[in-house]
């Protein structure tokens, strides 16, 4: 058996791990079901340390001592720091900085002691070796910190690697033929790199790399706030409001991706005071625009170093977290002339290259001959009889993909996995593969745990597999040859009947998934109106959201359910987070009455 060899990518925002398995990359989900954790460390006034979601959560209450984005600080003395930091920064008796009195390899190295004990516990074995990744422009204190950061987490890094070598290892730059050159543009939420790398028979080389540590998400999160705090005239805040308003602004950034308008809303951020605005995404592309730029100036200085042209290049790939933001997408075309490919997760892509160094290093990768493509999607059934797709069509084969979700009612005895192959959006529209029930003990709803994996070996056998999370109790079925090797005339009908239903069928699944997001508001905002915390104004609102929600179920479509719900969403914003707040308090309350 080969040597197991760890693949991490250690982000600023978030890290993941993984490991080569029977000679193929997969990353490793933590016991909540993500492949991603949150690079997030708690330090408690005892020294007990919560790495990752636990360590967020702990944020509202303590924000003093939850310490993220520390990458930034690695290998840097603290008369070189500039810009912003979540929290507060001492110098060490070194000239070194320090957070809560740890350094920056310390606080780093919880991180990666927790991708070891992901990995180490989802494998069943200890793992002492690892592969880690750095950004580009990562200068040799940077890395060296970073090696020391692993050490320290009790591993061995057998090589730093640069993230974007990683992410055209990931993306797969050897199937562009024998001799390939691609850009990298990977923008995190720290770190910004821009590589031209060329493979030629079998070898990496980079041409030329540009970036700047500290240029990413966080400082976009910093241009909005201060945008969002000069409209409301507010000048300054404490450290801990500010953790707040800086978390907003992230969430803020996310859904200008996907919407053409957010709130910006923090109630009593400072106990006191609130701060609301309404932000449209072409204002959140005003704000980013100097932010993007400097990426741009970085891209054309790597592209002149290489003695390039951007038609030489056969393909720009897009990683990091921040790359999803329609502008920079649109600034990457515009400086390439190429469409960017996404095809990577941007999330995962460096994690994977990562791995398969890993692999590649001790010997677990083998040449694999990747011989077939997936003809028609791959998912199952989920509450409301619709398709969730584990595996899109044309992906290639061998491959593995799973996801976890959780009972749909309060003490439900267990859970139908229906496998389905096909393009529709409705699960009764597609095929049937095969299907089995799987256990688990009655729980309130969302509590019970089921993680479902679909794994497709190199000759087309599919195989499902759903675990009970709380027991680990596993029930699996072999599909042989239903991946692959279906009638291209059926395939051809299914694909045909898909875009003929198109519109019909997103409004189908428009409707379910807003039906199944109203039944589980109505019953919450009516609790949470009797509590009497609404203001008049908002009981107000909030009661005609309700009646616009019921006349759109009633209606039976999206066009009038959908904005219904939304309405009711936002109208409730206000006295939800006074609900939350106020069980923060009484939660607090019970502390410090236990504490005396």
């Amino acid at each position: 058996m080969s040597e197991l060899i760890l693949g991490i990518d250690l982000g600023t925002t978030n890290s993941a791990v993984g490991i080569v398995d029977s000679g193929f990359p997969i990353l490793l989900a933590n016991e909540d079901g993500r492949r991603i954790t949150p690079s997030a460390v708690w330090i408690g006034a005892d020294g007990s340390v919560e790495v990752g979601e636990k360590a967020v959560r702990r944020q509202a209450a303590e924000p003093e001592r939850v310490i993220t984005s520390i990458k930034r600080l690695m290998g840097c003395r603290t008369s070189e720091l500039g810009g912003d930091f979540p929290i507060a920064v001492t110098n060490g008796p070194d000239g070194y900085p320090q957070v809560l009195g740890k350094k920056p390899e310390e606080v780093s190295a919880e991180i990666l002691r927790e991708m070891k004990r992901i990995a180490e516990w989802r494998m069943g074995a200890e793992i002492t070796k690892a592969v880690i990744t750095v950004p580009a422009y990562f200068h040799d204190a940077q890395r060296a910190a970073t090696k020391r950061a692993g050490e320290l987490a009790g591993l061995e890094v057998i090589r730093i690697l640069n993230e974007p070598t990683a992410a055209a290892l990931a993306y797969g730059l050897d199937r562009l033929g024998d001799m390939a050159r691609v850009a990298v543009y990977d923008l995190g939420g720290g770190t910004f790199d821009l590589s031209i790398l060329e493979m030629q028979d079998g070898v990496f080389q980079v041409l030329a790399t540009h970036g700047d540590t500290r240029l990413g998400g966080d400082d976009l999160n910093a241009m909005i706030l201060d945008e969002m705090m000069m409209r409301a005239g507010i000048s300054s805040v404490d450290p801990a409001a500010r953790v707040r308003l800086l978390a907003e602004a992230d969430r803020v950034k996310l859904a200008l991706s996907e919407h053409e308008q957010a709130v910006f809303r923090v109630p009593f951020y400072d106990g006191v005071r609130s701060l609301e605005q309404t932000i449209r995404r072409l204002e959140l592309e005003q704000i980013a625009a100097p932010w993007i730029q400097k990426t741009v100036r970085l891209c054309r200085q790597a592209l002149a170093d290489s003695a390039l042209k951007a038609s030489d290049l056969n393909a720009v790939v897009l990683v990091g977290g921040s790359s999803r933001i329609p502008a920079v997408r649109r600034a990457v075309q515009e400086v390439f002339g190429l469409e960017p490919d996404i095809s990577q997760h941007p999330d995962e892509a460096i994690a994977l290259g990562a791995t398969i160094q890993g692999g590649v290093l001790s010997g677990a990768m083998r040449q694999i001959i990747l011989l077939d493509v997936t003809p028609l999607s791959l998912g199952i059934e989920t509450f409301g009889g619709l398709m969730n797709v584990l595996i899109p069509r044309n992906t290639t084969i061998p491959c593995k993909a799973g996801e976890l979700f959780t009972n749909a009612a309060d003490q439900q005895l267990g859970m139908r996995v229906r496998v389905l192959q096909g393009e529709r959006e409705m699960a009764k529209d597609n095929w049937e593969l095969g299907c089995f029930d799987v256990p688990f003990s009655p729980a309130p709803k969302g509590q019970a745990r089921v993680g479902v994996q679909f794994k497709i070996d190199e000759n087309g056998i599919l195989e499902a597999l759903a675990r009970d999370v709380s027991t680990g109790i596993d029930r699996v079925i072999q599909i042989e040859s239903a991946a692959v090797n279906v009638d291209d005339a059926a395939v051809e009908a299914m694909v045909s009947q898909s875009v003929e239903h198109a519109f019909a069928d997103m409004a189908q699944r428009v409707f379910t998934e807003a039906k199944l997001k109203a039944e589980e508001l109505i019953p919450a905002v009516e609790a949470a109106l009797s509590q009497g915390l609404a203001t008049a104004e908002e009981r107000g609102e909030i009661e005609n959201a309700l009646v616009a929600v019921r006349a759109g179920l009633l209606d039976g479509t999206a066009n009038l359910l959908k904005p219904a719900v939304q309405r009711l969403d936002l109208a409730t914003e206000s006295l939800a987070a006074r609900l939350v707040e106020q069980a923060l308090d009484s939660a607090l309350d019970r502390q410090l009455v236990a504490d005396k």
